[in-house]
């Protein structure tokens, strides 16, 4: 069982120099990433050509802006790849079945005994976000093993997520936007708002 919530002043904390803590996720990083509204680069990859919107900060994310990150002042990434290797596999909902991907992946996380994971809301109600603990993993066996549940998702569901890391984008998009809110306890019902 996941713990339970804590308030929401306390959700994000520095842990130790590069390290940051958000809703019970560690990252170890000393850049961040901060969406603008506008492209702020284009990335040439793989024969294809990406508009990156996300503008690459060279400095520690800090507790302020984290909390700006809440408050919806701003919207923050943090990168999952650390020199090729990850600590998450992450699977991004962004659909009208949010309801249905949700007790879908609760589902999957316990056929496949996989005890150590984290759903959380993105931005938009619509936005579910599963995290998935790893050790360090190189990022092709990530690709492999969210290929694996992605597969198992798509007989249950129609395709409305994303996978990553993957090896068929560039680092600047192996990137993930933090979540707002840890959904321990499930989604509250249909008539009340999610905030």
């Amino acid at each position: 069982m996941l713990p339970a919530l804590s308030s929401t002043k306390n959700q994000f904390t520095n842990i130790t120099g590069c390290g940051i803590k958000v809703f019970g996720l560690e990252f170890n990083t000393d850049h961040y990433y901060i969406k603008c509204p506008s492209i702020v680069e284009k990335i040439h990859f793989n024969n294809r050509t990406f508009y990156a919107t996300f503008k690459r900060i060279d400095t520690a994310p800090t507790p302020l802006l984290l909390r700006q990150h809440l408050n919806k002042q701003h919207t923050i990434a943090l990168p999952l790849l650390q020199k090729g290797r990850t600590d998450y596999l992450v699977i991004e909902y962004s659909g009208e079945n949010y309801r249905q991907f949700y007790h879908l992946v609760k589902h999957l996380m316990q056929t496949q005994h996989i005890t150590h994971y984290q759903i959380y809301q993105g931005k938009k109600r619509e936005k579910i976000q599963l995290f998935i603990r790893v050790n360090a993993l190189p990022l092709e066996e990530a690709e492999m093993e969210l290929q694996a549940l992605s597969a198992i998702l798509e007989q249950r569901l129609d395709r409305a997520w994303k996978c990553l890391p993957s090896t068929s984008l560039p680092e600047a998009y192996n990137i993930v936007t933090l979540p707002y809110k840890r959904l321990d306890r499930g989604l509250p019902a249909p008539s009340m708002p999610l905030s």
